[in-house]
């Protein structure tokens, strides 16, 4: 085999690399070379390598490709266990914080945007989704915000145009000041794809569009945004069956169970990706898969909402692309990848027996999983030559593996906690032996520090 040229990454000598590729391979001893931010080469130990100007040793370690985060509220970390909602289920949740979240603004946008995507890093993150559906009058430009903060981090990002057009006096849930109207909202979302949104394989941001809920958004915007989604060929995301309390909403005010006004207002198709999807029937789980329409499940939040176990295995067997998702910090207050992956590991086994899930389904869903969910199969997700240069160097060292010689894999979810020790994104460092590249951290910390104070700060009078 021919030598490869100077990479610009190399990492070397990995106890496995296990690439979650189209043909699954797993390479004992091996290497991960990485060129103008896409991966150029792999192999084993008796594969020529290429030098490099920068390697790292992976011995004792696990390599997989990034982990890709398909649901969150970065937003909600101010609001983060917040102790008056933690007794009720998603409505009356709800309820309790939208009056601090219509305190945002850009400063709250980007603070915790930052803090949140360092936290999704640490835990072995490349790219994030994120769903910003608060908008409140006069806060400024919060999606831009975002975006700033997750390119001076070097994070992979596609945060989606989030909306609520729905207020209570409307028959939602959300109080006034944070609801916009159809047209605003629409032209708003065309504003962000022109400024933001990165067609290219390597994009480091896209941009999607994504209404609510049925219960805080017109049944007008929904199909208006689909119309607009296919014009301007981004993606859409929602939340979706998350709870039964949603299931009687939709058919008191729709006549119709969600999955059945979700196609009403065309969004059946493979451009679509749903947060939770918790309480389909057989029916709807083989309608989803046979449309395509992806699925974001976040385990952690499902159970401390009290939401139900997803049928994960169903939707997967029919067809449904299925990713992880962290879901907002005020209900899934550890955003780590990781422990969603575990999460849905065991869950899978809770559902359908200790066979059902292993820990390469779980990993299979928060790498190419949640690359199908944003479209972006082949590029993020995996570790093949062409695709981008994200993975992650996992420690599977010290007393929490003593002993857990005979899969890799399966150590890495089941023993633990781990965290991340190299995340890599496009070929360069974000976090690195542990610890965030990025030097700001403690700045912002401080920040993040005032900012929920000042959002918190009257929340017994409200």
């Amino acid at each position: 085999m021919e030598t490869p040229a100077r990479a610009d990454l190399l990492v070397t000598d990995a106890e496995l690399v296990a690439t979650v590729d189209d043909a699954r391979r797993e390479i004992r001893g091996g290497w991960v070379a990485v060129t103008g931010g896409l991966i150029s080469g792999l192999g084993g130990p008796g594969d020529p390598r290429p030098d490099a100007a920068r390697t790292i040793d992976a011995r004792g370690c696990l390599v997989t490709p990034g982990l890709v985060n398909t649901h969150h509220h970065l937003y909600q970390n101010l609001t983060r266990a917040f102790a008056p909602a933690l007794s009720g289920g998603l409505f009356d949740w709800l309820a309790t914080l939208y009056p601090l979240w219509a305190r945002l603004d850009e400063e709250a946008a980007y603070v915790s945007a930052y803090v949140g995507l360092t936290e999704l890093a640490l835990a072995g993150c490349t790219t994030s989704t994120d769903h910003l559906y608060v908008h409140p009058r006069g806060a400024g430009d919060l999606i831009s915000a975002e975006v700033a903060a997750a390119r001076d981090l070097g994070i992979r990002f596609s945060p989606t145009r989030g909306s609520m057009s729905l207020s209570v006096k409307d028959g939602g849930l959300p109080p006034d000041s944070v609801v916009q109207d159809d047209d605003e909202i629409l032209a708003d979302s065309e504003r962000l794809v022109a400024a933001h949104h990165d067609r290219s394989p390597s994009a480091m941001t896209r941009i999607a569009l994504a209404p609510c809920s049925p219960f805080s958004v017109s049944t007008s915007l929904m199909t208006r945004t689909a119309e607009l989604a296919e014009q301007l060929d981004v993606r859409l995301h929602t939340h979706l069956c998350e709870t039964q309390d949603e299931e009687v909403f939709c058919i008191e005010r729709f006549g119709r169970r969600p999955v059945d006004y979700l196609a009403d207002v065309g969004w059946m198709s493979d451009r679509v990706w749903l947060a939770h999807v918790v309480w389909p029937d057989a029916d709807e789980v083989t309608r989803l898969g046979a449309a395509r329409v992806g699925v974001a499940h976040c385990p952690s939040s499902n159970m401390i909402l009290g939401s139900g176990l997803a049928p994960v295995a169903e939707l997967r067997a029919a067809g449904a692309p299925v990713g992880l998702g962290v879901d907002g910090s005020a209900s899934a207050d550890s955003a780590s990848l990781w422990l969603e992956a575990r999460t849905a590991m065991l869950q899978g086994k809770l559902r359908h027996g200790a066979g059902s899930m292993s820990a390469r389904d779980a990993l299979e869903m928060a790498t190419r999983g949640g690359a199908a969910c944003l479209g972006r199969s082949g590029e993020i997700g995996e570790l093949s030559v062409g695709a981008c240069g994200d993975l992650v160097v996992w420690p599977l060292t010290g007393p929490a593996f003593a002993g857990a010689l005979s899969d890799p894999v399966e150590a890495w979810l089941r023993c633990g906690p781990v965290a991340a020790r190299d995340t890599v994104v496009a070929g360069r460092l974000v976090v690195g032996d542990g610890v965030p590249v990025h030097g700001g951290l403690d700045e912002q910390l401080a920040i993040h520090r005032r900012v929920a104070e000042r959002l918190q700060a009257t929340a017994d009078l409200l």
